[in-house]
């Protein structure tokens, strides 16, 4: 989009000069030599939105006021929620949000061509990439065709899909495709993609430089933050929003400290480390902040761990978890291949407008917390959740707990598998994967995974024959340097054999159990395990056949898949024999600190990343081979169970309409605390009995060719079907009973589909209450899609996380959470309730407002809601029935 200068901006832009470069930016001093406020100790992450309120002060959604309520913020100790515009430079997206992203947008064309308007106007004003990587399925595994094949069986399935996306490659201008087998997004972001510096032409073709920022329509969007780039994950709607020069509103958040010191011990991993940052800022309590990590122990921080962590934010709740430009910034911008010309202009900015971290950086803060780094232990995390930390010396007796507890299960119950000499009992891992961007954009943790295959092989220990492994990178750079160590093959020797560069199992495409294992793990009722170096463990998410998944460090995914089980303390139990029958222990297979580096110094090299990254738009022949139309309007085709024209933009009027009073509201679902978006709108795979199978197979679509609902995603009719039908979601109307049912108007148990349908027909409004932390997880919109699509009008919890609230504000869906200590439980709720509330026809942001509950028997109560639409331009959202109806209009009434 290109930069608009004007009067009010002059003021504070200034040119830059490095080498024989000379360039414009903003300049944050120059700011303050205007009067506008003392900027001087302000975060950097700060720095970089306050940054883009100076660079869009002409845009008229940015003031003067907005700007100077940066330097209150510091003077009010870190605090200060005033309501900004935000402009990010760019989009990342992934196909499994980026497909209905699209579809979106696609519909919006035909949308604007029916109110009479010139269809081009629906274009990305500013730079869109998106990296096909989440539709690699691991259906072979732990064999040298496992690659090749499961490259293949993606094709097949996801044709459709590809189709779609290579002509909206040529439909839309500023919108680039990753193809298939190239790496997960994060990691092409960090490795590839991310500049820390940007620069673009403004209106009179001059350069100017200023801090690289984006949104993704994926959570961990957060992972670039670790290379100084400020970015996070929203819906796919307001990406969308976003990418349509929508500017993001958004309140200038508290910035949250991490300090760290100290320095990390031998034997442990960058992994260990962020698994207790996340327990810590969990308890902590950081949803919708920032947190930026400081302190001299980022000196010994390599930007691979800074990235692990920094990835991992939507785990620990925040917006971002943000590392200041430093020298191992621009160390690992020049390793992984970026031009030096950029190399020095993001030194050169850095330093000249506050941007850089030296020595004497001590910036204010909302808050702080410390972590001495000598303190982190060797640890995973499970059974259920990111942020239940485990001391790997502890993680046999917490497994043992786990299943008193929380499963209810006995341990040591045995039960034969068919054909095999082996049986099958709770605490058994089926599931190790070195998996997801999280870890295996980390060369260390790589590496040492490598080593550690490297010394068991050679000692004769294998996986267990029950245990499914697999290898997917981040980036075939991974590949490169595994392959120059000569560590490919020893990971291929103990089953962890490449299988695709995407997210597979961390996304829930694990693929197949042997169906013997799978059959024995239902006859037994048993508790499976998972171990996998990723970033998610919430129920349902990994394979329909495991209940407990563990994260943990790439070396200990192949540990575990050594031990072939979670009932063993890894710490100092023998986890298999050699050759002659001697125990083997951890330690006898785990790396030193000194091997790993030194491997990593020797391997991991500029002229690796460069020859990887050369042709990274171009794909393979079948990419190539990929046929499409030069259309720009998109031709529907009927047939498809893949991509369906959404019905959100057809019959639209012109103008807008108003908020109403919701009146006479039924209950679709009472759901518990930390309902995740995968609990909403799940991503697996899913059977022929479930809602969506019996659409595909009403369509003569085979349950071996259903995929996932993540594939699906551009389909409306299989994701409404989707929507709250997690096989593990618990609806409290029910007693006792998992899955997407409810109870629909008759009183009898049925689906939430049909339920919805039902009431839908009877021209009956939905509500949904729910706890804490709902739609914790990932940014997936149609969470929120769904959910306005069965007809529900509004959501009651006791809290949001973040990026859901957004979604279903921009879905036309109305967050409200309990106030004055009320909650599902102490009101009673059952689910025979009906439900009005009033006061949203004069509503305000973060108004509270009259909710009346009438109970079965006739007993009447009202409390009070919080309405969670938090800014002014969320209210016109509302009236429009959402953002992308926000604007289409404006783009109708532009014509």
């Amino acid at each position: 989009m290109p930069i608009t200068v004007g009067h009010d901006t002059a003021k504070t832009r200034k040119t830059l000069t490095v080498g024989d470069q000379s360039i414009a930016y903003y300049s944050i001093p120059a700011a303050t030599a205007a009067g506008l406020g003392d900027f001087a100790n302000l975060p950097a992450a700060l720095k970089v939105v306050l940054e883009n309120m100076l660079r869009f002060e002409d845009d008229k959604t940015v003031t003067v006021d907005d700007i100077k309520a940066f330097a209150e913020w510091g003077a009010k100790g870190g605090k200060n929620p005033r309501e900004i515009a935000y402009r990010p430079a760019r989009v990342l997206m992934q196909d499994f949000t980026g497909v209905p992203a699209v579809v979106d947008l696609a519909a919006m064309r035909d949308g604007l061509v029916a109110l009479g308007g010139d269809p081009e106007k629906i274009n990305p004003l500013n730079p869109v990439d998106l990296v096909i990587d989440h539709s690699v399925m691991i259906d072979e595994f732990g064999n040298p065709r496992a690659f090749q094949m499961n490259v293949d069986r993606e094709y097949e399935r996801n044709m459709e899909r590809y189709t779609f996306l290579k002509w909206g490659q040529s439909a839309f201008n500023n919108f680039r495709v990753v193809p298939p087998g190239t790496g997960i997004c994060h990691q092409v972001n960090l490795e590839y993609l991310a500049q820390t510096v940007w620069t673009d032409a403004d209106q009179n073709g001059e350069q100017v430089a200023y801090p690289d920022t984006l949104v993704g329509t994926d959570s961990h969007t957060t992972m670039v933050n670790g290379a100084a780039v400020l970015g996070w994950g929203v819906g796919g709607i307001e990406a969308e929003a976003a990418m349509l020069g929508q500017p993001i509103s958004m309140l200038i958040p508290e910035v949250v400290g991490f300090e760290l010191t100290g320095s990390m011990m031998e034997g442990t991993t960058g992994t260990d480390l962020v698994l207790k940052v996340v327990e810590m800022l969990r308890a902590k309590g950081v949803v919708g902040k920032f947190v930026e990590f400081y302190g001299e122990g980022l000196n010994r921080l390599p930007l691979a761990d800074r990235a692990t962590i920094a990835n991992m934010a939507p785990e620990y709740g925040a917006t971002c978890g943000f590392f200041p430009i430093d020298d191992e910034t621009l160390r690992y911008l020049r390793n992984t291949g970026r031009d030096e010309d950029r190399i020095a202009l993001v030194e050169a900015y850095a330093k000249e407008n506050g941007f850089w971290r030296g020595d004497d950086y001590a910036p204010i803060y909302t808050d702080t917390l410390h972590l001495d780094m000598g303190t982190i232990v060797p640890a995973i995390s499970g059974p259920k959740r990111p942020q239940d930390y485990v001391a790997l010396t502890d993680a046999k007796t917490a497994f043992h707990k786990e299943m008193e507890e929380t499963f209810k299960r006995p341990m040591g119950k045995e039960v034969a598998v068919e054909g095999e000499d082996y049986t099958m009992e709770s605490g058994k891992v089926v599931i190790a994967s070195i998996t997801s961007c999280t870890n295996t954009s980390n060369p260390y943790v790589m590496i040492g995974a490598g080593l550690v295959a490297r010394k068991a092989a050679e000692l004769g220990l294998d996986r267990k024959p029950w245990v499914k492994t697999s290898l997917a990178p981040g980036s075939q750079v991974v590949s490169a340097y595994l392959e120059a160590a000569g560590l490919q093959d020893d990971l291929d020797k103990i089953g962890f054999n490449l299988v695709g560069y995407g997210c597979t199992t961390c996304i829930g495409n694990s693929g197949p159990l042997q169906p013997e294992i799978s059959s024995a793990i239902a006859e037994g009722d048993l508790v499976a395990t998972a171990v996998l170096s990723g970033n998610r463990n919430f129920e349902g998410r990994i394979s329909p056949d495991v209940r407990a998944n563990y994260l943990a460090s790439p070396p200990l995914v192949v540990a575990y898949a050594l031990a072939g089980t979670l009932d063993i303390n890894l710490a100092s139990d023998p986890i298999g024999q050699d050759k002659d029958g001697n125990d083997v222990f951890l330690k006898d297979i785990w790396p030193s600190s000194q091997e790993v580096a030194e491997l990593v110094e020797a391997t991991v090299t500029r002229e690796a990343f460069q020859t990887k990254y050369a042709d990274v738009f171009k794909g393979d022949e079948k990419w190539q081979g990929v046929e499409t139309t030069d259309q720009k309007t998109y031709d529907w085709p009927p047939t498809s169970t893949y991509v369906q024209n959404p019905p959100y933009f057809q019959g639209m009027s012109p103008e807008p309409g108003v908020i109403t009073n919701i009146e006479d509201a039924k209950v679709l679902a009472i759901l518990g605390d930390m309902i995740t978006t995968d609990h909403i709108s799940p991503a697996g795979s899913f059977k022929e009995s479930t809602p969506a199978g019996r659409y595909l197979t009403e369509r003569q679509v085979a349950p071996r060719e259903f995929n996932s609902y993540g594939s699906r995603r551009g389909n409306h009719e299989i994701m409404m079907r989707g929507t709250f039908a997690n096989i593990r979601i618990k609806n409290e109307m029910l007693d006792g009973v998992e899955g997407g049912y409810t109870k629909g108007p008759d009183g009898e148990q049925t689906s939430i589909f049909d339920a919805a349908m039902a009431h839908q027909d009877a021209g009956t409004p939905l509500v949904i209450f729910g706890g804490e932390q709902y739609g914790a997880g990932s940014s997936r919109d149609w969470a929120a899609k769904g959910t306005a699509l069965l007809g529900v009008k509004a959501v009651i919890a006791e809290s949001f996380e973040r990026i859901h609230r957004s979604n279903l504000v921009g879905m036309g869906v109305i967050p409200f959470e309990f106030t004055n200590g009320d909650t599902r439980k102490k009101l009673g709720l059952t689910g025979e309730e009906t439900v009005s509330i009033s006061g949203l026809d004069t509503i305000q942001p973060l108004q509270e407002v009259p909710c009346t509950i009438t109970f079965a028997d006739g007993t009447v109560k009202e409390i009070m809601l919080k309405c969670r639409i938090d800014t002014a331009i969320e209210i016109e959202y509302i009236e429009h029935g959402g953002v992308l109806h926000y604007v289409l209009r404006n783009l109708a009434s532009a014509a």
